[in-house]
């Protein structure tokens, strides 16, 4: 191939990343990669061809593809290399490479083999985001898994203690008692939850007693989620800064989404019930 011919092979790679033509920018990028793998420019084809093919969320190829760019990047300087690399991998299940990706982008993780299984801390995840992208609290095991803590609507197709793989970049921020908190988009469903999500109709007459239903589940690490914590914003507004209370409980006549084994909820209703039964009532449990 003559030097014009690789202007040429440049040229249309790129013309087909512009026009998010990812199959055609993937296959051209990594082409002229593999004919040059020591230009100057190698790392970035070979990351813009791994980038490529994470958007057509195959993952092989970015795993394959991503491991050549990490090789050429410097370590502990952020590289988006590395971390693109640690999200491939992760969901290959290639823990070693994993780990190492994300101590070469700057992630301190203690030693250890196998899946990473960290707290990490809370963190926000946007389910479902070519859908109704539904945001939710999750509890962050490594940089790119999060466990569901909320209970999701069912719109979401997600269900309460489920694991998902999310994106590094965020999409949008939220601010909650002065703490504010990157949105990640969810990329994929990494393991399912066996429990399903039912509904309920409570009537309560003090926020307190919401409040008691929902630690009377999570102290089962069961979920509990009072339709009054759902605030409905279009797709705009989800992807800018917003700022929240941290507790949206309010009293009155109500939906609650429940995560918990069918053959437990009515029991469970029943306790609840049962500690104030002047101020609380459900009906309508529709099990999941």
């Amino acid at each position: 191939m003559t030097r014009e011919e690789d202007r040429e092979l440049l040229t249309a790679a790129y013309e087909a990343w512009e026009s998010e033509d990812w199959p055609q920018a993937g296959e051209l990028l990594e082409r002229l990669a593999r004919r040059h793998p020591d230009h100057p420019r190698a790392g970035v084809w070979w990351y813009d061809a791994a980038l490529a093919y994470k958007f057509l969320r195959n993952w092989a190829k970015a795993y394959e593809l991503g491991r050549e760019a990490a090789a050429r990047a410097d370590r502990d300087a952020q590289d988006p290399a590395f971390w693109n690399l640690g999200i491939a991998a992760t969901i290959m299940e290639d823990w070693a490479t994993a780990r190492d990706a994300w101590r070469g982008f700057g992630v301190g993780l203690p030693d250890g083999e196998g899946e990473i299984v960290e707290d990490l801390g809370p963190g926000l995840v946007r389910l479902n985001p070519t859908g109704n992208g539904e945001v939710v609290w999750a509890r962050r095991l490594c940089p790119t898994r999060a466990r569901v803590l909320n209970v999701p609507t069912p719109e979401s197709g997600r269900r309460f203690g489920e694991i998902v793989v999310h994106d590094g970049a965020p999409n949008g921020r939220r601010e909650v008692d002065g703490r504010s908190y990157p949105v990640f988009d969810e990329l994929l469903l990494w393991r399912e939850s066996p429990l399903p999500t039912s509904v309920v109709h409570v009537v309560a007459a003090d926020a307190d007693d919401v409040r008691a239903l929902v630690a009377l589940f999570e102290e089962r690490d069961y979920g509990a989620e009072p339709w009054s914590s759902i605030e409905m914003i279009c797709t705009c507004c989800s992807e800018d800064s917003l700022s929240h209370d941290g507790d949206h409980t309010v009293a009155g006549d109500q939906r609650v989404s429940l995560a918990a084994p069918v053959d437990e909820i009515p029991g469970l209703l029943a306790r609840w019930r049962a500690a104030a039964p002047q101020r609380r009532s459900w009906t309508d449990l529709v099990t999941g």
